[in-house]
This record gives structure tokens, sequence and C-alpha cells, in this order.
């Protein structure tokens, strides 16, 4: 099995620095070049099948990077982004690029101390969540031999990417993952590793 699990092209609340969270956010115009860029550099990947987070912006990644091939796209919520309640809409970061929000310099500086926004989840929960999508589908006799696309977000990246990192004191692995970038796995007798982390195709 290899997955190819990638990160949505740029929006303009990332543009913005707005948290998104399950906000559904089409991509910008900047967003669909880098997709379609990543989409051709991918051209040649026998993609099987297809999840996607069921957020527009994660869609229409897919979409962009599938290009013709007529392949299932199945949408799941387990691999949305993080819920952020009464935060999502917000500016977190200021025309220098400083984190203006203290709940969002938590986020990013220490998540696991995230706390739950109120109609929000924290860390635990993308983990849980992530978790059950990663064991049903690298467990499934019908995927085992299956080149596979995973459409998803940011923080929905990390958590799931956890699975493999087993490092949850450092959630992040440096950064949040680069919009269109991949992370390229292969499972194999129940074990995965990473064949590329974080490229970024469209810079090639």
């Amino acid at each position: 099995m290899l997955i190819y699990v990638l990160r949505h092209g740029i929006t303009q609340w990332n543009k913005l620095k707005k948290v998104q969270g399950t906000m559904d956010i089409p991509l910008a115009p900047e967003g669909i070049e880098l997709a379609e860029k990543t989409g051709k550099a991918l051209r040649d990947v026998p993609f099987d099948i297809c999840f996607t987070s069921p957020l527009t912006r994660a869609r229409q990644t897919a979409h962009y990077v599938l290009g013709n091939r007529q392949i299932p796209v199945i949408e799941d919520k387990r691999i949305q982004e993080i819920d952020f309640g009464v935060l999502e809409g917000s500016r977190f970061k200021d025309e220098q690029g400083k984190i203006i929000s203290h709940e969002m310099e938590i986020f990013f500086e220490e998540p696991q101390k995230f706390e739950r926004p109120q109609n929000g989840e924290n860390i635990s929960d993308i983990l849980k969540r992530t978790r059950e999508f990663w064991v049903e589908k690298t467990t499934d006799p019908a995927l085992a031999d299956k080149t596979i696309l995973v459409s998803s977000h940011g923080c929905a990246v990390r958590a799931l990417l956890q699975n493999v990192y087993q490092d949850p004191e450092h959630f992040w692995h440096g950064c949040v993952p680069p919009n269109c970038s991949i992370n390229l796995l292969e499972v194999k007798d129940g074990k995965a590793r990473f064949l590329e982390e974080d490229k970024v195709y469209s810079e090639i």
C-alpha cells in the first residue's frame, strides 16, 4: 500500500491568517494553480482510490491533483480539519506574521495544552478520529495493494501522521505542513515508513 497524504491548496483565509477549521472556504486562485502543478507532478502515479475531507478546499485539491482519473473519491469526516468552534473566522496573526491570539499561540506552540473551544475540538479529539481512519484503511485487505490519495488539512494531516511519528510531544513535527505538500508512506505487513515528507512538488 502506498498512501499520498496531501494538504489542500491555499485559500483566501490562509492568506488573511484567519482560523478556518470546519469553515467551508474554497481554494484561492493561487491554491488552484498550486493544486494543478501538484497534479502535473503526480500525473504518472497510478492512484486507485481517493479519500478526502468533505470540506470544499480538500475536495477541490483532490480534483485538481487527480485530473482525468476515473477512480472512487470518498468523503470521510474523520480527516476533516479540527473544529475550532467559536474561534473560527477570527484572525490569529497580524500583518507582520506575529500570533495575536492567545488560544492559537498555545495551539501552535503547545498543542497538547490547547483547550477545547466552545463547540470545538482539541488535539486529543482529532488524534482519536484520524487514528480510527488510519487503522481502518491500513488494515483493510482490499486496500493492501492499492495506491491511495488522502486529501486533508494541516492539523488533520499531522494528527493522521502521528500514527507513524508516534511522538505526540512534537505534534507539529517542526512545522505546519505546507499547502499542497505530500507525505508519501509505504504500508507493508502492518508497518508504515516514510518515502517522502512534506514534499511540495510544485517547487520542482
